[in-house]
């Protein structure tokens, strides 16, 4: 199922956008997005088609279609042990606009949340976007100890919110329960309000171990906003649906209220809920297939990526990207961004502030999410050209 034959680079150029195939050069492999290159599961391609095929598109309920807030709450309970109630989650067109609807339903200008360093940019351009101000807080890859008390010291009168990544894109890392336990004591502590960005949590190598921070204790779970998606686990970036849930009627009120889904200016499609109805009911085996790919490709994108002269790569705990310590170089990230782009003709995402914050800088990360023809080659390339510098 994961094969080289079943990678369709025809399609993937003309339909693979957002730093993919269809925006390179020919001839450039992309490891940069997060979005893998293989084809969804047939059930849920098969769950749109029977849905379409009587030619009803009609609005759907503002709330979300009954069946999806039924199988996303009993994901929730059975997969992640938070006693989900379907009246408090939604759909939303994406988990990225999860985590700026959360920004916006509880934060004003003035205000500060926490994020991590280094994180997805999303989390800081929703903050800002809505007038608050991000207050970084430096996360070490690997198994490193996260330093709690200088957490605590970022913390002012103004900090209304932390956000947590798990797993953390662009490391990798995994929290543990006893990490998850202590960012819960601090925001009981100082009253904050906790966003969960769980769109990876499904992408988990053993040993570690996946806990949401809403499954540690009521205390917890009443002050969490639980986001997650569909893109990362079976390849549906394009239908862009995801789902916020909240865990008190008041979170949800407020939630439901910013989002202007009872306007019809904001909501989630119909399709994208029955693709994601199929996703979390039909699709358990495509997503166990993925993963044992997935695992495989880890080990050999960590071995590949320390045998290059400069570079040193810690494996990932969860997610699908390598995040590699190029400092061994000389060079900074842009410019190992730009010598691989076009000398090796392969495209990474450098370690810039824009993209992950400040302490990205000297790494490039490196999405796995394809076959392994195409990552050895990809991998080949870059080993080749570090070589000949």
């Amino acid at each position: 199922m994961f094969s080289s034959p079943t990678v369709n680079l025809d399609l993937l150029k003309k339909r693979a956008y957002n730093l993919r195939w269809a925006t390179v050069p020919d001839g450039v492999i992309p490891l940069t997005a997060a979005d893998p290159d293989f084809p969804c599961a047939p059930e849920i391609s098969e769950a749109i088609i029977r849905f379409t095929k009587d030619r009803y598109l009609c609005y759907g309920p503002p709330e979300g279609l009954p069946q999806f807030k039924t199988s996303m709450a009993r994901f929730f309970q059975e997969k992640r042990n938070i006693p989900a109630e379907p009246a408090l989650l939604f759909p939303v067109d994406s988990a990225a606009f999860g985590i700026w609807l959360t920004c916006k339903a509880f934060l004003n200008a003035g205000d500060e949340a926490l994020i991590f360093d280094p994180v997805d940019f999303l989390f800081r351009y929703s903050i800002e976007a809505v007038g608050a101000t991000a207050i970084p807080f430096s996360i070490p890859p690997g198994d490193a100890a996260v330093d709690f008390e200088r957490l605590e010291k970022l913390i002012s009168k103004n900090t209304k919110m932390i956000c947590i990544c798990n797993p953390l894109n662009p490391t990798g890392k995994v929290f543990s329960r006893a990490e998850l336990e202590r960012f819960g004591e601090i925001a009981c502590k100082h009253d904050l309000l906790i966003l969960s960005d769980e769109i990876w949590s499904d992408i988990i190598y053993a040993p570690h171990v996946f806990t949401s921070i809403a499954a540690l204790s009521e205390e917890i779970r009443d002050r969490t906003i639980t986001i997650t998606g569909f893109s990362k686990s079976y390849g549906l970036a394009g239908l862009r649906i995801g789902t916020v849930m909240a865990s008190n009627t008041a979170h949800y009120s407020k939630l439901f209220e910013a989002s202007l889904h009872s306007s019809t200016i904001n909501g989630a499609n119909v399709l994208s809920q029955i693709a994601a109805v199929a996703a979390l009911d039909e699709s358990a085996y495509y997503l166990d297939a993925f993963k044992k790919h997935l695992h495989q490709m880890r080990e050999l994108v960590v071995t590949e990526l320390n045998r290059i002269d400069g570079f040193h790569c810690i494996a990932p705990e969860g997610c699908y990207v390598a995040f590699a310590n190029i400092t061994g170089t000389k060079k900074t990230s842009t410019e190992v961004r730009d010598l691989l782009f076009n000398e090796a003709k392969v495209a990474v995402v450098p370690g810039l502030k824009q993209w992950f914050g400040e302490g990205a800088e000297g790494y490039i990360r490196l999405s796995f999410a394809t076959s392994e023809e195409i990552l050895t080659d990809a991998l080949s390339r870059i080993r080749n050209t570090i070589k000949s510098v």
